[in-house]
């Protein structure tokens, strides 16, 4: 008897849960701000400011992971993605440094 390849991709994923990450330093949500500045909503609830633009408006970005962000395009690409903020491309920031930061000063200034 012929099987669906949809149908058994589709009954997988409703019986894998959803992961939700539960840590207090992981990203819940994000909203870009302008070029360069994202504000963000860890899991418990803490918010607060991202702000790259020094990193991205400077040469200290050339040769790194994080120029392709120069593209205004692209860092407005951002996501959350399993805690974490990311671009397309691999680009993605340590969720429990920014949050130290944001929790102890309400800004992580990357630069």
């Amino acid at each position: 008897m012929p099987t669906n390849a949809a149908a058994e991709a589709d009954r997988a994923a409703e019986v894998v849960p959803a992961v939700e990450p539960r840590a207090p330093w992981r990203v819940r949500e994000i909203r870009v701000v302008e070029h360069g500045v994202l504000n963000v909503r860890f899991v418990d609830d803490t918010e607060g400011t991202l702000d790259m633009r020094s990193l991205l408006n400077g040469d200290k970005v050339i040769g790194t992971v994080f120029e392709p962000l120069r593209d205004a395009s692209l860092f407005a690409q951002a996501a959350v993605h399993l805690g974490t903020v990311e671009w397309p491309g691999e680009i993605d920031l340590a969720p429990d440094a920014m949050y130290d930061e944001i929790r102890a000063h309400g800004v992580w200034v990357v630069g």
